[in-house]
């Protein structure tokens, strides 16, 4: 007997990234030589100061629960952060902590959405953010921006995506997957288009914040449209910029309307994030943050000499990224060599011959693509690229 699941479980589809470090890590348990470039995570440690904390709250028994929206002196230390780097004041009732970003923005999902309203998701997005729209029964508008583009929609692209049903937008800058930053001027534009419409709640995703190394500094939405503040969900994390994706904390400022509807949501499915992990996430914000600076460093090293690797295989094309830890390649000119029409179909081979695992764009919302985390060690990569031309250029040559 088959016990039923509900139609929106159903509908709800397994994450791609997720996928594929699964299936890699079994073909290593079966004795295979797989290279997994799926995760999206540092690979480093987390900084020992910051691994002190928790494991100092532990042995102070700070074990308990706290507050479902965080501890005070966390959240004293989040508006310190905004202030400083963003230029954005919230209060305490403004701002929540929950169990890493992706938690945070589901809340925000669930807080706003009702059956039918829609949610504008710029294409190449997060594969989570439409499934999260999904399971708070809206629907995701996927205005596209391509490599010529370089992969950010236009003012006229969001205003002709907005309708009557429009409730929400969801921006991320850097982007994953792609490394794309929207500039100053460019979220200005955007920007004077969202002003024209009040009802529409802005969710501005700033994860990868800190790994950027763009010309112009790191600029967040509500910096150069302070007029959006009232409907603006600032939302960021110390999973990426400190290496603590395991440690499970994301935070966001906005609306207290909307952060008090958000906190009551989490408040009956996971209450807080884990005691322990919020002081290690206060050390993390108030301590030493030279280790953010030494991270960031490594990953440009690695994006600089892998975007150019990249662009040297035969059908492979690669814009160049403003920060993040992924490369983001077009891969229609490999897949015509191969005589593919799907990028799953591509990686799949990539896996099979190359003993390379990366995600198919698709899952992105992008055909045609191929994301790698270049969150390794510089001899992977080398040894990444090797393979690769290893079977680029024999695929190439079986189809003239």
């Amino acid at each position: 007997m088959t016990l039923p699941v509900s139609r929106r479980a159903q509908r709800v589809k397994p994450s791609p990234t997720l996928a594929v470090t699964s299936l890699a890590a079994r073909l290593k348990s079966e004795g295979k030589d797989v290279i997994s470039l799926g995760a999206g995570e540092p690979d480093f440690d987390t900084p020992v100061h910051i691994a002190d904390a928790g494991v100092a709250a532990i042995r102070a028994g700070f074990t308990r629960y706290t507050n479902v929206d965080g501890i005070v002196e966390l959240k004293d230390a989040i508006i310190a952060k905004f202030k400083r780097d963003n230029g954005i004041s919230y209060e305490r009732s403004q701002v929540l902590v929950s169990c890493g970003a992706k938690q945070t923005i589901f809340n925000l999902c669930m807080a706003v959405l009702d059956p039918g309203d829609e949610c504008i998701i710029p294409a190449p997005y997060w594969v989570s953010y439409p499934d999260m729209v999904m399971l708070a029964d809206g629907v995701s508008v996927t205005p596209s921006a391509g490599p010529e583009q370089g992969y950010k929609i236009t003012p006229k692209q969001l205003a002709a995506a907005i309708t009557s049903k429009t409730r929400l937008v969801l921006l991320n800058s850097p982007s994953n997957p792609t490394g794309a930053a929207y500039s100053s001027a460019e979220l200005r534009a955007l920007a004077d288009v969202l002003v024209e419409h009040p009802r529409i709640v802005i969710g501005t995703d700033d994860m990868y914040e800190k790994i950027y190394w763009a010309k112009e500094p790191f600029t967040s939405l509500l910096t150069v449209a302070p007029e959006l503040y009232d409907r603006t969900i600032t939302i960021n994390g110390v999973s990426k910029a400190y290496a603590m994706t395991g440690w499970r904390i994301g935070y966001c400022g906005g609306p207290k309307e909307i952060i008090t509807a958000m906190g009551t949501i989490q408040g009956q499915s996971t209450s807080n994030p884990a005691s322990m992990s919020q002081k290690a996430a206060l050390a993390a914000l108030n301590g030493d943050q030279s280790c953010v600076a030494q991270m960031n460093k490594a990953f440009k090293e690695r994006h600089d000499w892998l975007n150019a690797a990249l662009n040297s295989l035969p059908g492979v094309s690669c814009v160049p990224g403003a920060g993040t830890f992924y490369a983001f390649a077009d891969v229609r000119g490999a897949m015509r060599n191969l005589g593919m029409r799907d990028d799953n179909a591509f990686c799949e081979y990539l896996l099979n011959k190359a003993l390379v695992a990366v995600v198919a764009g698709s899952g992105f919302g992008a055909p045609g693509h191929m994301r790698l985390s270049f969150a390794c060690s510089m001899q992977t990569l080398e040894k990444v690229i090797e393979r690769l031309r290893a079977v680029l250029p024999e695929a190439q040559a079986k189809s003239a």
